[in-house]
C-alpha cells in the first residue's frame, strides 16, 4: 500500500461498516473519516447510530460532530473538511480508511467532485421554494434549461431540493451546474469494500437496529434538540428517525406508528444506496456478511500476502 493511500468502507446502512473501518484502522495503523451526512451533527447521536465513546477511544475519527444540527452542510464543506483530514494523514503516515453510507459523500472524495464553495442563501432559496410552491417543478426546470440544457435534461425532477440547489448556485455564481460536474481523482492507491447481503436479511437487521436505537434513547433524544431551539424543520431534523419522531411528538403519529415508519423508510434508504453502491461496479471489491468474516476479507483483499 503506497503512502497516499485511501481505504473506503461503503455499503447500506445496518451492514457493519462502522465495526469494520474500526477494526482495520486498527490494524492498520489508520483513523476513520465519517462519510455519514447525519453523523456530521453534534448532539445526533443515538439516532444516527454514531460511533461510540469506546469506539472512539480504540481509534481516531474525523468529521463527527463538526456542525449544529441548526446548520445547513453543503457537500463543499464536506469535502474541504475530507481533503483536510486526508492530508493530515498522509502527511504522518496513517491510513485515511473512508466509512458511510452516503453515496455522494463517498464518491465525491474518491472520484474528486469540483463542487462549488457556494454558501446557502436563505433569502434566495427561500425564493426559489415559493416559486416551486407557486408554480411547480417545471417552471424552475425551464429556467435551469435556459443556462444549462443538458443537467436540465438528465435531473430527476421529484428532487426538488436537488433542483432548488442548482439554481441557487447559478444565480449566486453564474456557474451552472454541468461546469460543476468536471473531475479529478485524488492521486492516491484507493481500495473501495463493500459490505453487502441479502435483502431479508438486511431488512432484519435495520430492524432489529431500528429497535435499539429507540430502546437506546431516540425520543429523548429528539425532545432535547427541540428543548435547545434545534427546530423539526430544518434540514438535519429531517433525517429518518428525526422526522418520524417530530411527526410523533406534534401528534401527527403514535409511538408504533412512528417506529414502523422509521424502519420503512430505513429500508427505502437501503435501496437507494444500492443506487450509489452498484453491484456490477468493478471498482468495489463486495463482502457477503452473512457468508465471511468481513474483517478478514478485508485484510485479505488488502494485504493479500500477507492476510490470514
Amino acid at each position: 500500500m503506497t503512502s497516499n493511500a485511501i481505504i473506503a468502507v461503503i455499503g447500506p446502512t445496518a451492514t457493519g461498516k462502522t465495526a469494520l473501518a474500526v477494526e482495520l484502522a486498527e490494524r492498520l495503523g489508520g483513523e476513520v473519516i465519517n462519510a455519514d451526512s447525519r453523523q456530521l451533527y453534534r448532539g445526533m447521536d443515538v439516532g444516527t447510530a454514531k460511533p461510540s465513546a469506546a469506539d472512539r477511544e480504540r481509534v481516531r475519527h474525523w468529521l463527527l460532530d463538526v456542525a449544529d444540527p441548526s446548520e445547513t452542510f453543503s457537500l463543499g464543506r464536506y469535502l474541504d473538511l475530507a481533503q483536510e483530514a486526508l492530508a493530515d494523514c498522509w502527511s504522518r503516515g496513517v491510513v485515511p480508511i473512508l466509512s458511510g453510507g452516503t453515496g455522494q459523500y463517498i464518491w465525491a472524495v474518491l472520484e474528486g467532485w469540483n463542487v462549488p464553495r457556494v454558501p446557502p442563501d436563505p433569502g434566495l432559496r427561500a425564493e426559489l421554494e415559493r416559486q416551486l410552491e407557486e408554480d411547480g417543478p417545471q417552471a424552475l426546470l425551464d429556467e435551469l434549461a435556459s443556462v444549462d440544457p443538458n443537467y436540465a435534461q438528465h435531473i430527476d425532477t421529484r428532487n426538488t431540493r436537488r433542483l432548488v440547489r442548482a439554481l441557487e448556485v447559478y444565480r449566486r455564481s453564474g456557474q451552472t451546474p454541468s461546469a460543476c460536474r468536471t473531475r479529478q481523482p485524488p492521486d492516491a492507491e484507493i481500495t473501495i469494500i463493500g459490505l453487502n447481503c441479502p435483502r431479508d436479511v438486511l431488512y432484519e437487521r435495520i430492524d432489529r437496529r431500528v429497535d435499539a436505537i429507540v430502546a437506546g434513547g431516540l425520543f429523548d433524544e429528539v425532545r432535547g434538540l427541540i428543548e435547545c431551539g434545534h427546530d423539526c424543520g430544518r434540514s438535519a431534523m429531517s433525517g429518518i428517525g428525526y422526522r418520524q419522531v417530530c411527526e410523533h411528538l406534534a401528534g401527527e403519529l403514535d409511538y408504533d406508528e412512528a417506529i414502523e415508519r422509521i424502519k420503512t423508510a430505513t429500508h427505502r434508504l437501503a435501496r437507494s444506496q444500492h443506487a450509489w453502491f452498484r453491484a456490477d461496479d468493478e471498482r468495489i471489491h463486495w463482502i457477503d456478511i452473512t457468508a465471511h468474516d468481513p474483517v478478514e476479507d478485508a485484510l485479505r483483499i488488502l494485504k493479500p500476502d500477507t492476510a490470514p
